[in-house]
């Protein structure tokens, strides 16, 4: 497969009559929009607003962000499975307005959503603080049962992300090309670099803990071989309100920083070989059985090593541990990323699971660690949703409007694929 992902730079974003981009200014037309969200049935209302870097804005409580794109040459344009027809993603080319973000905003749906600062204390923790964001506030019709509440909100943020990208059929400031062969083309033409395959572990663990490939729910499926450039491209969509530190949006599907990074050692370090697509289950039998199947493809592909990221913490963190034991044991050497759970002053086990083999491990930061956020000059949502998110509590609105919460509640702060501002000293 051969991906070209053109990148039209966005410098800035103002709400208009026409959606277009001249000069790096990104237009939406606000009342097309609006009313291209509203043909469902279920929305009640739309308000959109901007929100970009370095101004005193607070987002909250923030469900998803979405890249907005257009599809120029190849496959189709949308989500497919979810808000386009079943089509193959992954080959031909695609604009990106990069730098630009949708971002969804609504009532609570689950208490594990989160807060974007673009400023100060607050923009330091999430990557979404550098792009100039279109927040979508839905609200919903009355009396929707949660996943249909979620589902809403979900594939408004993916229609709004199709709307807006369609400014992107012009000349793109640059080209990135994506390409990667059959296993058997790319051994040939690689045969001394060791064999590297990623597995990619994803939140399906039921209502409003669920991810997609091509609509389908993860949840329902065995550990799935995707073509890297199949996640670039679309085919995996974000569908939970996992803890909002760690939670992959689909803008990190759409970007996944593993697969550049992976994709970057191509040819030089490693023979990348693909993704495998892991669901994480709550029961035991669930884990044993993707884990098992996770192990087989990477035998199979006749991997090396296996880079295994996590989504979520807590009993995910058994699913981890079990891919990196059976891996090591089939003589497959692992490289572990997630993230931790070590209390407030950094000093508790930072995961639910230990393996004398997990020797080589990443760590996205620490879940617990308390951060203040001054108050904000304007609020995008509903400032006191944050005493009932994860890694809030009654009394982190504090009386000046400043917030007190753990990195729980905030998006992105410690992503697990490492699409995140947090780095690591060696002393």
């Amino acid at each position: 497969m051969k991906l070209e992902i053109g990148r039209i730079h966005i410098k800035d974003i103002q709400l208009g009559s026409e959606t277009s981009v001249k000069d790096g200014v990104l237009c939406v037309d606000k009342e097309g929009l609006i009313a291209f969200l509203k043909q469902d049935e279920r929305i009640k209302d739309i308000r959109l607003d901007v929100a970009k870097p370095g101004e005193k804005v607070r987002i909250i409580p923030v469900k998803d962000v979405i890249e907005p794109r257009v599809k120029v040459q190849g496959g189709i344009n949308g989500f497919p499975g979810v808000t386009a027809k079943q089509a193959q993603c992954g080959d031909g080319r695609t604009h990106v307005l990069y730098g630009a973000a949708i971002v969804t905003v609504g009532d609570i749906v689950g208490f594990q959503e989160g807060v974007i600062d673009m400023w100060g204390e607050g923009a330091r923790w999430t990557p979404f603080s550098k792009t100039y964001n279109l927040t979508v506030d839905i609200r919903v019709a009355e009396g929707l049962q949660p996943h249909i509440h979620e589902e809403t909100v979900r594939v408004a943020g993916l229609r709004a992300a199709e709307f807006v990208g369609l400014a992107g059929n012009v000349t793109p400031d640059e080209i990135l090309t994506f390409e990667l062969g059959s296993i058997f083309a790319e051994t040939a033409k690689y045969p001394n670099l060791p064999r590297v395959v990623y597995a990619q572990m994803n939140i399906t663990q039921g209502l409003l803990h669920d991810t997609y490939i091509y609509g389908v729910n993860q949840a329902n499926i065995l550990p799935t071989l995707l073509h890297p450039n199949e996640e670039l491209d679309g085919a995996v969509v974000s569908g939970n309100c996992v803890a909002a530190c760690d939670k992959i949006t689909t803008y990190q599907h759409q970007n996944n920083s593993v697969i550049y990074d992976l994709y970057a050692q191509h040819g030089k370090e490693i023979n990348f070989l693909g993704v495998i697509m892991v669901p994480e289950h709550t029961t035991l039998a669930g884990k044993v059985r993707a884990s098992d199947y996770t192990v087989k493809l990477a035998t199979m592909l006749g991997a090396d090593a296996v880079i295994v990221s996590e989504e979520g913490y807590g009993n995910p963190d058994s699913d981890l541990l079990m891919i990196c034991k059976k891996c090591e044991k089939s003589g497959i050497k692992t490289v572990l990323i997630t993230d931790e759970c070590a209390g407030r002053d950094g000093m508790s086990q930072p995961l639910a699971d230990t393996a004398a083999e997990a020797v080589a491990v990443i760590s996205g930061g620490n879940v617990s660690h308390v951060v203040t956020l001054p108050p904000a000059d304007k609020v995008i949502g509903n400032k006191a949703a944050i005493s009932v998110l994860a890694g809030g509590w009654e009394g982190s609105l504090l009386e000046d409007g400043s917030l007190m919460c753990e990195l729980n509640a905030v998006i992105g702060a410690t992503s697990e694929i490492g699409f995140h501002n947090v780095t690591c000293r060696l002393y």
